[in-house]
Parts: C-alpha cells; sequence; structure tokens
C-alpha cells in the first residue's frame, strides 16, 4: 500500500515537473493602446477606433473581447517616447520620428511602419508682413512647428534651407524652430501676440489660418516632396509585432478597412473628426478637405518613404541607411506597389 503511494506520488512530481518544462503558448495581448497628434492626417485612426473595427477583425481572428484605447500627444516625438517605454502599442507622428526609432532600436524593440496615413502638404505661414520667402527669416524670427528637428515639418525647413543656401546650411532654420502643437501654434499665429509670428502648419490648422486672411504662405512642402508623398504614418515595435501576430494583421486589417471608409463616406467620416477634435466650421468645411486630393490623400501605400529616409541619412539625423523601402515597413506592406 506504501508502495503504491510513493509511485503515484512520484509520478505526480514528474508530471509536474515535465508541465513546468513544457513551452507555454503565450496568449496574445487582449488590449491596443494608441497614442497620436492632433490633425486631419490621423482621420484614419478615428474612423478604426470610433467604428470598432480593430475589435471587429480581432474577434473574427478568434481573439475575442480586445480592449482599444486612444491617448492623444502634442507631436509624433512625444508619441515616441510612450512607445519606447512600453506604455503605448502603437503610435503616430510624421515619417520623421518613425524613421528615427527605426534607426535607433534594434531586436525586440525594433520599431517599422505599420501602416502610411496620409499625404498633405505642409505650409509655412506667417502673420509677419515682411517675411515672404525663407530669406527674410532673421535670427529672432520663431517658426513653431510640432517638434524640432526630425517632424516632416522640420524636415521640410531643411530641405528648404538646403535648395535655397546650399547642402551645408540645410540646418539654417533649426535655431529659429520652437516646439508647439499644431492647436497651439494656430492659436498664436491667429491671435497675432507673442514671439511667435510664424507656423510650419497641417492641416486642418493650415487651412483655417489661411482662410482667416490673417496671415500668408511662404512655402509648401509640395515643393520639396513629390505629390502623394506619404507624411503621417503609423508605427509599433516588434514586440506588438511578433508577439501578436493575430492581432497585429486584425490592427492591419482595421485600418485598410477605415480607408475605404473614408473614400466611401467622407460625410461620415468628417462627422468622426469633428466628434473627436470640435471645430468653429460646419461640418461640410471638413468633409471638403477630405474628398479634395490636393488637400489631402489617405493611403496604405507607402509614397517616397526611401526618399524621406535618404535625406535624413545624408543629413546625418539617421545613421542607418535602409537598402529599399521595405526594411522602413512591417511586413504586410511590402507586398504594395511602394517607394
Amino acid at each position: 500500500m506504501q508502495g503504491s503511494f510513493r509511485k503515484y506520488a512520484l509520478a505526480a512530481v514528474l508530471s509536474l515537473f515535465a508541465l513546468a518544462m513544457t513551452p507555454q503558448v503565450r496568449a496574445e495581448a487582449n488590449q491596443v493602446r494608441i497614442v497620436m497628434p492632433y490633425g486631419l492626417g490621423y482621420l484614419p485612426t478615428y474612423v478604426a477606433v470610433d467604428r470598432g473595427l480593430i475589435e471587429k477583425h480581432a474577434k473574427a481572428a478568434g481573439l475575442g473581447d480586445i480592449k482599444v484605447t486612444l491617448m492623444h500627444m502634442a507631436s509624433g516625438p512625444a508619441s515616441s517616447d510612450l512607445l519606447l517605454a512600453g506604455d503605448a502599442d502603437l503610435a503616430m507622428g510624421g515619417f520623421g520620428p518613425a524613421f528615427v526609432l527605426w534607426d535607433k532600436t534594434r531586436g525586440a524593440g525594433k520599431v517599422r511602419v505599420v501602416t502610411p496615413l496620409s499625404s498633405s502638404p505642409i505650409l509655412l505661414l506667417t502673420n509677419d508682413p515682411r517675411i515672404h520667402s525663407i530669406r527674410d527669416f532673421g535670427p529672432n524670427d520663431r517658426i513653431a512647428v510640432s517638434a524640432i528637428k526630425v517632424t516632416a515639418q522640420a524636415l521640410t525647413l531643411q530641405m528648404a534651407a538646403a535648395r535655397e543656401y546650399g547642402w551645408e546650411e540645410r540646418f539654417r532654420l533649426d535655431p529659429n524652430m520652437v516646439s508647439m502643437s499644431n492647436p497651439d501654434g494656430l492659436a498664436m499665429l491667429l491671435s497675432g501676440a507673442g514671439p511667435i509670428r510664424s507656423q510650419a502648419a497641417i492641416i486642418p490648422f493650415s487651412v483655417e489660418a489661411l482662410e482667416s486672411g490673417k496671415v500668408h504662405q511662404v512655402l509648401s512642402s509640395a515643393d520639396y516632396l513629390e505629390h502623394g508623398s506619404s507624411i503621417s504614418v503609423l508605427y509599433a515595435g516588434a514586440g506588438f509585432h511578433d508577439n501578436n501576430p493575430k492581432l497585429y494583421a486584425a490592427t492591419a486589417a482595421a485600418f485598410e478597412e477605415a480607408f475605404d471608409f473614408i473614400h466611401r463616406h467622407p460625410r461620415e467620416s468628417a462627422e468622426l473628426y469633428v466628434a473627436r477634435e470640435p471645430q468653429k466650421h460646419n461640418l461640410a468645411w471638413i468633409e471638403a478637405m477630405i474628398v479634395d486630393p490636393r488637400t489631402i490623400i489617405y493611403s496604405s501605400t507607402p509614397r517616397g518613404l526611401k526618399k524621406h529616409a535618404d535625406f535624413m541619412y545624408a543629413a546625418g539625423t539617421l545613421k542607418t541607411k535602409p537598402e529599399k523601402w521595405q526594411d522602413l515597413v512591417w511586413d504586410n506592406l511590402w507586398t504594395k506597389d511602394g517607394s
């Protein structure tokens, strides 16, 4: 009897030991934490989140209930900080902050683009009547950008300086730049008060500023970037991509559906945007921008990413030069007709 007890006890111990030594299949995450700046260029995110598209595709993939949270930050670099700290799964900003993280991260922390979001011109605007070209900016003339050095706004000004003054002067306007969120920059520009009288603005802030009659345009990023170049992007680290293959695929599919929804339902998309970012103007004002390809193009096809990264590498902002545009993005985009 005692021998039988010892036999069963030993078998139980061995079973527990074997279970402990067996690799366990880790369940995928049950949440998606998103951080983003303000602006109409990020509309696909509002569509994906507020229409429950991530949850829809996650459930279809057998993942059950997924919690999606959304937080606003002042700029792409601020969003990047949360991503690096592990406090976000997806971050948004211009191509610049995304490429800086791509350049700096390695291994499990590697960051790549999940999808482009939009293409839209960045306009350098001013309420200063003496400024009509970048040559008119003196050392004390301040320019509001969402963040200095690496944002699409800052890089546009570097490209402009390089063309106007020569390559060695590409950073000539960097000392003029002041980090400020797009809404705050617009408020400063329209008030006419304070030391900041110029802004490198994205839509809808650029459109509102021009329509006010209080500012005039100095230059456009369209003068330096080919039409349709991806400006705003969504990016994520390898931890989210590799450890959650079904959830990552569901998220990518949700954004693809969001693009389709915007193209087919611009009015409803405008309603979602205004609900998140209330406007002084009527709904038709936002809808008119959404449907005008001269103002903005929503697309998941990467455009100009390699060209953007090559400029940043040549300028010394990136230490690594991508061999091809696919190096900058996750595999869900590799088969697209990108550049």
